[in-house]
C-alpha cells in the first residue's frame, strides 16, 4: 500500500470490490450470534476466493444493533483463516478507547494477518453507545481529532508523551509494531459537508452514501469535495476512497426483491437514529445497488463516472440466509465486477486483460 492507501496494480483493477458487514443480530429470529459469526467467517473466506479486496467489520455497542464490539478479535480470527484478503474494522470509534490501545490492537492484528490491515476511524454516532461508555456526545470531534494524532504516530513507531485535553501518554512507544509502514487508515463521515475536512486534513475518506445523500447523484459531490479538500492540503499523491453501499445481485430485478426485500426492511426496522429507506425507498433514491446483473452493472459505471473506484457492498444485512448472500457475492464476482471493469477500460482506453 502506497501512503494515500491506493494500490500499486491499480491499473489492473479499474475499481476494487469489499465486503462490509454490520452483523446485525436479530433476537428473535433463530439465529444465534456464535451462528452469526460463523457466517461471517465463511462470506469472508468465499470473498478471498471469489477475488474480492477488503472484509470490513463494523463495530458497534450495547444493542443488537450490530454484534461486534471489538472488530479486532473477529478480525484476528478471520487472519487466521485468509492469506490474501485485506482485513479491517469498518470503524473503530475512536472516542471510546484510548489511543494506545487501538494501535497495540490493531499493531498485533497487522502482524498476525502478514500486513493486511486497512485501518477504518471514526467519531461514533450512536447516542446509546456514548451513554454507555460515559463519553459526553458534544466531546466526539475533538476526542477523535485528538486520537487521530496519537495513533497515528504510535503506529508509526514513535515514542510518545502527550498531555491533551482527551488523552494521557507518557514516554510510550509499541511493543509490537506493524509490518506495514505507515498502515493505512480511513476516515469515515455520515454528512457530505466532513467531505471536504476529511481532504483537507489529507485523511483517506470512507462514506456511506445511504446517511449521507438523498439520491445516487450526489455521491459525485462527496468525491468532488473530498479532492478539493486534499487539494488544500500539502499531502502528496492523491487520497483514497471508498464508498459503501446495500447490495444485492440476482439474476432479475424479481429475483433480487424475493431474496432482499424483507431482510433490508428487517435491518432498517431495527436500525436507531439513522435515516431510514425502506426497500422501495432505496430503488427510489438509487443508494442501493439492488437487482439483475445490468442493473448492478449499469450503477457502478454511473458511481465510476463520479470518480469512486472502490465499492464496499454489505449483503449480509437483516438475517439473510447465507445461501443467498453467497449467490450474490458470486455473481458479483462472475459477472458484475469484469463487465464493470471491461466498460471503465473501454472509456478510459486501457487495453483490456483476460
Amino acid at each position: 500500500m502506497t501512503q494515500t492507501g491506493t494500490r500499486r496494480d491499480d491499473f489492473a483493477a479499474p475499481m476494487r470490490y469489499s465486503l462490509f458487514s454490520v452483523q446485525d443480530h436479530h433476537p428473535d429470529l433463530p439465529r444465534t450470534v456464535p451462528q452469526l459469526y460463523q457466517e461471517v467467517m465463511q462470506q469472508c473466506i468465499e470473498a478471498e476466493r471469489l477475488g474480492f479486496d477488503t472484509a470490513f467489520i463494523a463495530e458497534h455497542h450495547f444493542h443488537e444493533y450490530g454484534a461486534v464490539p471489538n472488530p479486532a478479535v473477529c478480525l484476528a480470527a478471520l487472519a487466521q483463516r485468509t492469506t490474501r484478503l485485506r482485513l479491517g474494522p469498518a470503524i473503530v470509534v475512536l472516542p471510546f478507547r484510548h489511543p494506545l490501545e487501538v494501535a497495540e490492537s490493531y499493531a498485533m492484528l497487522d502482524v498476525l494477518s502478514n500486513g493486511r490491515l486497512t485501518l477504518g476511524v471514526g467519531s461514533g454516532y450512536l447516542k446509546h453507545e456514548f451513554q454507555g461508555w460515559g463519553v459526553p456526545g458534544e466531546e466526539k470531534r475533538e476526542r477523535f481529532d485528538e486520537s487521530l494524532v496519537l495513533l497515528k504516530r504510535a503506529l508509526a513507531g514513535e515514542r510518545v508523551t502527550h498531555h491533551g485535553r482527551f488523552f494521557v501518554c507518557n514516554d510510550a512507544m509499541l511493543n509490537v509494531l506493524p509490518l506495514q509502514r505507515p498502515v493505512p487508515i480511513y476516515c469515515a463521515v455520515l454528512r457530505r459537508e466532513a467531505a471536504r475536512w476529511i481532504g483537507r486534513q489529507g485523511n483517506n475518506l470512507m462514506a456511506m452514501p445511504y446517511a449521507a445523500c438523498d439520491n445516487l447523484g450526489q455521491v459525485g459531490a462527496i468525491v468532488e469535495e473530498y479532492q478539493a479538500g486534499w487539494r488544500e492540503s500539502s499531502t502528496a499523491g492523491r487520497g483514497g476512497m471508498l464508498f459503501g453501499f446495500h447490495a444485492h445481485v440476482a439474476d432479475t430485478d424479481a429475483e433480487c426483491r424475493r431474496a432482499a426485500e424483507g431482510p433490508f426492511n428487517l435491518y432498517v426496522d431495527t436500525r436507531l437514529y439513522a435515516k431510514r429507506q425502506t426497500y422501495d425507498d432505496i430503488l427510489r433514491s438509487g443508494l442501493g445497488l439492488f437487482g439483475s446483473v445490468a442493473r448492478v452493472v449499469d450503477k457502478l459505471i454511473q458511481l465510476s463516472e463520479m470518480g469512486v473506484d472502490h465499492v464496499l457492498f454489505l449483503q449480509d444485512f437483516g438475517a439473510m440466509p447465507l445461501a443467498d448472500v453467497l449467490h450474490s457475492m458470486r455473481l458479483m464476482a462472475a459477472e458484475v465486477m469484469p463487465r464493470v471493469n471491461r466498460a471503465i477500460r473501454g472509456k478510459q482506453g486501457l487495453p483490456q486483460t483476460a
